[in-house]
């Protein structure tokens, strides 16, 4: 296995593994009665500790200076976790995680717009197959009252998309403690608006999982978006797309509306389409 190759396999499993940290989201925010705020800022601390505990460890110096990049990678990180609690909290999981599966398309574009990386036929085609599955839900969604959670969720898509091209040109930077600032962003944002003290002992242990979880994710996604192109990072992402309403539907019998299965079947074929009929490495 040459070195390039085992780049781009390390980053897969990566990517992968911060697939299914995030797929627990929906399961936690379910599950902890505390507001919005609280959430974000207990997320922000604890996954800030896990990823600066991750660079202490590694005795990692390259964050003395991240750099104009990596302001903006923090900065994306920091508005789109707070876009993502918001929004699963005024819309379901399942319309969340679909409306997600636009960011390989989204990151195709962005990379097109900036870097003039032009996108291979089939992706156009799955792509305006997505927006269409997209647009789908959205009329549901309007009808629904869930259209304000819907596009926060698409704010994020965008926000997420955009850092995954950012941390992929950037590809010769550690872009890992740009995600420990954005973490503990997230956290001092929400601070003046949250309700630090847990009501209990078992909301605290909660709330310091769902930080972990959400620093955990951030870490293996930061590291694999640098190893593989930011297309494929966003589809790799997208594994979390049948498993997050999974979750939420074991635990707490959330079943998804007829649009939103529709919208999603639609935004799977296109994801589908792409993998095998794409060119994912274009970015």
């Amino acid at each position: 296995m040459n070195r390039n190759s085992e780049k781009s396999w390390l980053g897969d499993l990566q990517v992968t593994g911060a697939a299914l940290a995030f797929s627990t989201a929906g399961l936690f925010t379910g599950a902890i009665g505390a507001d919005v705020w609280t959430m974000l800022f207990w997320r922000g601390l604890v996954g800030g500790v896990v990823i600066l505990g991750t660079i202490l460890w590694l005795n990692d110096a390259s964050g003395r200076s991240i750099g104009r990049a990596g302001l903006v990678v923090a900065a994306c990180s920091t508005i789109a976790t707070i876009c993502f609690i918001h929004s699963l909290r005024r819309t379901t999981v399942a319309d969340v995680t679909i409306i997600y599966a636009t960011a390989p398309f989204l990151a195709a574009a962005i990379a097109w717009l900036w870097m003039r990386q032009r996108a291979g036929r089939v992706t156009l085609v799955a792509a305006l197959l997505a927006l269409f599955g997209v647009v789908l839900m959205m009329g549901q969604a309007a009808s629904t009252g869930n259209l304000v959670g819907n596009l926060l969720a698409l704010a994020m898509t965008v926000l997420m998309a955009l850092m995954m091209v950012v941390i992929r040109r950037n590809d010769g930077v550690s872009m890992v403690p740009a995600s420990c600032l954005s973490a503990f962003a997230s956290a001092a944002i929400a601070l003046p608006l949250a309700s630090p003290i847990p009501t209990s002992g078992s909301a605290f242990v909660l709330l310091v999982l769902f930080g972990v979880q959400f620093g955990v994710g951030l870490l293996l996604l930061t590291i694999g978006s640098r190893r593989i192109p930011a297309v494929r990072t966003a589809l790799l992402a997208n594994l979390e797309l049948p498993l997050a309403p999974v979750w939420v539907w074991l635990a707490f019998n959330e079943v998804p509306s007829t649009m939103t299965w529709l919208g999603g079947a639609v935004v799977c074929a296109a994801i589908l389409l792409d993998t095998f009929r794409g060119d994912a490495g274009a970015t």
